[in-house]
């Protein structure tokens, strides 16, 4: 051996297979390593509020072509201008609500001039506990109209919107 590589030995950066390349048992030991390739990584760019607003109702018309439908529909469009208070909370009796204060349903499907169900979009981990949606889902629930969310931060691919939709609707 040479001084290189005795004092690269004596170091501990060098392995005697590598070093003394040229006996037969030292090529057969060196691990083969597979072909290393950098593959850039899927970036899903999110979608806006207007362009899932376009995906349900393209999906909307062209799969539940009985229904029609309306789009940022007041809860007291379906209501009306009730009177009363409801409470959201057993716990907090003190609190009322209106129907008034309700998120817009995004879509209300409708058939023969009749709502059939409703249609949310909404975004973040809040959405079910964001008291705007409760109130339009406790309507909904008065009204006995299937309240179908989806969270704009998932996927929602297409055959799982018209799944769950036709679920609700049938």
């Amino acid at each position: 051996m040479d001084f290189l590589k005795l004092f690269l030995k004596l170091l501990g950066l060098a392995k005697d297979h590598y070093l003394d390349e040229g006996t037969p048992s030292a090529r057969s030991e060196r691990p083969s390593c597979p072909e290393l390739r950098f593959t850039a990584p899927v970036v899903e760019v999110e979608k806006t509020p207007a362009q899932w607003e376009d995906y349900f109702r393209e999906i909307l018309k062209s799969e539940f072509p009985s229904y029609t439908f309306r789009e940022k529909v007041k809860v007291t469009d379906l209501v009306g201008f009730v009177s009363e208070v409801c409470q959201l909370y057993t716990t907090r009796p003190e609190q009322a609500y209106k129907a008034e204060w309700g998120q817009p349903y995004t879509f209300v499907l409708e058939s023969n001039g009749a709502p059939r169900a409703v249609v949310m979009l909404g975004s973040g981990h809040s959405h079910n506990e964001n008291v705007k949606y409760l109130i339009a889902r406790m309507y909904a629930q008065k009204l006995g109209l299937p309240y179908i969310n989806f969270y704009t931060q998932m996927p929602n691919e297409r055959a799982y919107v018209i799944e769950r939709i036709r679920k609700f609707l049938n």
